[in-house]
């Protein structure tokens, strides 16, 4: 999501601060509680940038890694949107809720006997491409209408199911006595945590619900680095603007073509350019030195196609920015 304004929002005793052009990448260390939307929000306002984006939902519940995109980057967002995710997931096994997650109701309690064979079993089932049916306590659509609000008016309706892959699922503890099971989750866009907790509950005979969650990375992104909301606030703008990184962190494992003057202002007019190069899906290019980032693009049979450029200002910009 990506919003844009020309200033801030007066409020009762505050001056009216003018927005400001930045661009560039912000690791946030998202708190329980608040949605991906009012954290990016917040961030815009602490940055007065003119505009601002996050780069794929975290449910209020989780905490974690939430890359928020001023000015130029949010041409990118769509690239860590897309991109594997990692979780740390905390099951409580014996108890299946509403909504799949430790909000909701209790509807079934049942015994749990498990060892550890058993668990990293139930596990490595999941493992792999598999079929997630989503959730009705999400916000994908139905007739226009999110599924979330179908099921707060208790209504449930035909979900297809959509296919997942589950990278690993690495076991990090079992707590017996809270018949708690904390996996790390590395898996592609679109996986429900909640589902796989209940999935994993129902594999070992027992019910499961999502008692924790936390985003701790998202592709080449990690929560290293990453700051609060609260550090973030008691800095000052030029703190603040020294914890952004540069756009193409998000595309950082991508492969990466330099060009030579003449041909990098080109390539930043949309045309396309002979390269000596082999095909690529995608590609970060570069100008000459100083390191100009000028987009992204891909190359195919022998040429290089633009697909998101950055515009000369925006160039210049991030010239002056770099070290």
């Amino acid at each position: 999501m990506t919003t844009s304004d020309p200033v801030v929002g007066s409020t009762a005793g505050r001056t009216r601060l003018p927005r400001r052009p930045v661009h560039g990448v912000l690791l946030l260390d998202k708190p329980v509680g608040l949605s991906s939307n009012d954290a990016m929000l917040r961030v815009r306002r602490l940055f007065r940038a003119e505009k601002a984006g996050h780069t794929g939902t975290l449910d209020p519940l989780a905490s974690g890694l939430l890359p928020i995109c001023l000015g130029a980057a949010t041409k990118f967002a769509q690239v860590s949107l897309d991109a594997d995710k990692r979780y740390t997931a905390v099951l409580r096994l014996g108890q299946r809720t509403v909504g799949g997650d430790r909000e909701g109701a209790v509807i079934d309690e049942r015994p749990v006997q498990v060892t550890p064979a058993s668990l990293a079993a139930a596990c490595a089932a999941f493992t792999g491409p598999i079929d997630q049916v989503p959730p009705m306590h999400s916000a994908l659509k139905k007739d226009g209408k999110a599924l979330y609000e179908y099921a707060r008016a208790g209504v449930e309706v035909e979900r297809p199911a959509r296919r997942v892959t589950i990278h690993a699922i690495d076991i990090l503890g079992w707590d017996d006595a809270a018949l708690e099971l904390t996996v790390d989750v590395c898996c592609s866009k679109g996986t429900y945590i909640r589902v796989l907790a209940e999935d994993i509950g129902e594999r070992l005979g027992c019910g499961a619900h999502l008692a924790g969650l936390r985003r701790t990375a998202t592709g080449p992104l990690t929560l290293d680095g990453a700051i609060s909301l609260d550090a973030l606030a008691a800095l000052d703008e030029p703190a603040r603007d020294a914890l952004l990184h540069p756009p193409d962190r998000l595309l950082a494992d991508w492969p990466s073509l330099r060009l030579a003057e003449s041909e990098a202002a080109r390539f930043l007019s949309g045309l396309r350019r002979r390269v000596q190069e082999a095909d690529q899906p995608a590609v970060r290019v570069y100008g000459p030195e100083p390191a100009a980032f000028l987009g992204s693009a891909h190359i195919t049979a022998g040429e290089l196609i633009a697909d998101r450029l950055l515009s000369p200002l925006e160039v210049q910009a991030l010239l002056k920015e770099t070290p």
